[in-house]
Formats: C-alpha cells, sequence, structure tokens
C-alpha cells in the first residue's frame, strides 16, 4: 500500500510537461495543485490519526485508497485546471493522509517490538520508497509510446493494487498493543497541548518543514529542469526511479542507525547533507551522469527522515498517540511542501529559472539543520503531564 501510494505521488511531476501542453495548464498551475495535494494532505493527517482511534487502521486505509483511485481517475479525465486541482491536488492529499507513510508507521509501529521498532520502521520506509522505482518509468515509457492519459491509466491500474494492500494491512487492528503507555489515558486534545509544549518535538516539527519544501520541490521541478537543459525527458523518470532505488538503502540505513543514535542529531545531519548535495548539483552543468548520482546521493537521504520522526515519536509519547501526532508535526512538513511546490512554480514563471528557489531552499535547509543537530546535544527534561 505505502510503496504504491508513496511512488504514485512521486511520479507525478513526470506528467507536467506533458499535461501543461496538452491542456493549457500552467507550470504554476500544476503546481499549485501539488501543493493544494501536500497542505490537503498535511491538515487532514492529525485528525485521521485521531479517527483511526475510533474505527481502527482497516477501514481509514481502505478509504483512502479508494480516495486515491477516484484522484486519479480526475486527473486522467481532466480538461483544464479545475480536474487537475481537484484530482491530483485535493483528493489525493486526502487520501495520502489516509493510507501514507504516517498511517503506515503507525501500523508498522503497533507490530514491532521495541527493541526492533527503529529498523523494521526503516525496513517499511524501504519497502514504500520502492514505489518510485516502479511507478516513474512506467508513466514516462506510457507517456512517450502513446499519451499521458495511458500514462495516467497505467498508475490507475496500480492504485487498484493499492486498495488490496490496505485491507490486509488493517489485520493489525486484531493485535494488541505490544507496549503501553502512561500516557495513554490522557484524551487527544489534552496530548497534543502536552507534546507541543515539549521542546524537542516542537523543533523536531518546526525542522520537518525543510523536509517537505525540499523534497516535494525535486519531485515537482526536476523533470521541468532536465527538460529546461535539453536533456532526455526519460531522464526525469530515470532520476526518480534511481532516487526511489537509493531511498530504499536509505531508509534502512538511518532505520538501523536511529536504534543505536540520537534521531533528532540524524535528523539534522540529513538535512545538512541534503542542501550540500543540492547546491553542488544545481551549481554544475548537469548531463546524464551527474544527474543520475545526485540522483543517488539525494534518494539516500531521501525518507530516511520518517523512521527517525516516527520512533522519536512513539518514544516520546507512546505508540497510542504516534499516528496523531506525526500528524500534527507533519502539518510543518506539508506546509514546506506547499511552498517547495507553489513556490517555485510560481519563482521559474516570473524569473524564468530556478535560480532564486534553489538559493532560498539550500539556505533554510543548512539553517534549520544546524539548529536540529544541535538542539539534540541539550537534554531535556520528559514531557509532563
Amino acid at each position: 500500500m505505502l510503496s504504491l501510494s508513496t511512488g504514485i505521488r512521486q511520479s507525478l511531476g513526470v506528467f507536467m510537461p506533458a499535461i501543461t501542453q496538452d491542456i493549457g495548464v500552467s507550470v504554476s498551475q500544476f503546481t499549485l495543485a501539488i501543493a493544494i495535494q501536500n497542505l490537503a494532505w498535511g491538515l487532514m493527517q492529525p485528525f485521521v490519526g485521531v479517527w483511526v482511534l475510533r474505527v481502527g487502521f482497516k477501514t481509514v486505509m481502505v478509504v483512502g485508497s479508494f480516495l486515491y483511485l477516484l484522484g486519479l481517475i480526475i486527473l486522467a479525465m481532466a480538461n483544464g485546471v479545475v480536474g487537475v486541482t481537484i484530482g491530483a491536488g485535493f483528493l489525493i492529499g486526502c487520501a495520502l493522509a489516509c493510507n501514507g507513510s504516517g498511517i503506515g508507521m503507525a501500523v508498522a509501529t503497533r507490530a514491532a517490538p521495541v527493541e526492533k521498532r527503529s529498523l523494521i520502521l526503516g525496513l517499511v520506509s524501504a519497502a514504500g520508497s520502492l514505489g518510485a522505482l516502479i511507478a516513474a518509468p512506467i508513466g514516462q515509457g506510457l507517456i512517450q509510446a502513446f499519451d499521458w492519459r495511458m500514462g495516467m491509466l497505467g498508475f490507475i491500474v496500480m492504485a487498484v493494487l493499492a486498495i488490496f494492500g490496505a485491507w490486509y494491512a488493517g489485520g493489525i487492528d486484531q493485535q494488541p498493543i505490544l507496549e503501553q503507555s502512561v500516557n495513554d489515558d490522557i484524551k487527544p486534545m489534552k496530548m497534543v497541548m502536552k507534546a507541543l509544549r515539549y521542546p524537542p518535538f516542537t523543533v523536531m516539527a518546526i525542522a520537518y518543514f525543510v523536509c517537505g519544501m525540499q523534497l516535494i520541490f525535486l519531485t515537482t521541478h526536476l523533470p521541468s529542469y532536465i527538460a529546461l537543459c535539453g536533456l532526455d525527458p526519460m531522464l526525469s523518470a530515470q532520476s526518480l526511479a534511481v532516487i526511489g532505488g537509493f531511498n530504499a538503502l536509505g531508509s534502512l540505513f538511518f532505520g538501523w542507525m536511529g536504534g543505536r543514535y540520537n534521531k533528532q542529531f540524524l535528523l539534522g545531519l540529513i538535512y545538512i547533507l541534503r542542501s550540500i548535495g543540492i547546491a553542488y548539483y544545481f551549481y554544475l552543468t548537469p548531463d546524464p551522469t551527474n544527474t543520475l548520482i545526485f540522483a543517488a546521493y539525494i534518494g539516500f537521504l531521501w525518507l530516511g527522515v520518517i523512521p527517525l520522526v516516527s520512533g522519536s515519536i512513539a518514544e516520546m509519547f507512546g505508540v497510542k498517540w504516534q499516528a496523531m501526532l506525526v500528524g500534527i508535526a507533519f502539518i510543518a512538513h506539508q506546509i514546506g511542501s506547499f511552498i517547495g511546490a507553489f513556490g517555485g512554480g510560481l519563482i521559474f514563471d516570473a524569473f524564468g529559472s530556478y535560480d532564486l528557489a534553489l538559493q532560498i531552499g539550500v539556505s533554510v535547509g543548512l539553517f534549520v539543520g544546524i539548529v536540529q543537530a544541535s538542539f539534540a546535544l541539550f537534554k531535556t527534561r520528559p514531557p509532563s503531564a
């Protein structure tokens, strides 16, 4: 479920050149739809976390998978900005709140013994990242062989398969929680306020902004940048596939590292290394070799944050509240995603290049990464009631 939902979402950027040429949607309008998707995902995630407490994981994940399918069908039939915005934007955004990384990590945490939790979260995140390795080449191949609507049909078939994954994963509702917490009897709103008063959580949540801004900028605009540089459009699909493949290795690595070292420091290190890699690649004149090397580098650092954030929240507040509190932190991530997608499009439309967007993204990434890593060195009291 997570592999397909993540892979399709990360590969929507390969459709942007064809859609903008075929149905008269501008780059900024397409990126606004992706921005709305990420904003809807982020704003819905905390409420979905509370909904899980009431109805269970299976109902939430299956409903989300059907919403995802509906969004892709509407996008495939779109003839203007409205269809793109509703399909790729609002509906897929709401779907991802139900069957994306936040809920997927909560299911994995529920199933995992404490001593193996970080590694298992890395395994699930790695499996989720493999979707781009499949989806991007399929989408680009169908676009080149037929047209973008046929490419979207390929995505629709993959979305149907995700429904079965959601149904099977929902069996976790029948399993007992392996670890009880002193926070389990607190009401949801009080738990949220308790988390927001705990400095390690608030710093981590704010720093999560950078993760969303950098990654969604790349998935949305890298295909356009490659085309702008006169390179083969298939290179963008290959790059997204390489990102997906190395993402799996990075998720496994940081899941393993999170079980041994300070998760907060590792998060800061990821943000710093990402920013350095982005600055270096866009400083070079791109060619197929350095583009694929960059994709491998940035892919290794791509979703390693997910097992670290999810594991940190489970350690801080207990397994019961993980889905809800990951959702609270995820709001900042998705605000960053909104700015990365839509802001990048606005800057490109205004200046005809991505230079300013890259300068902002790299500067903010370095600053927040240093703050996050430095904050991990300070000892703080456990969150009080």
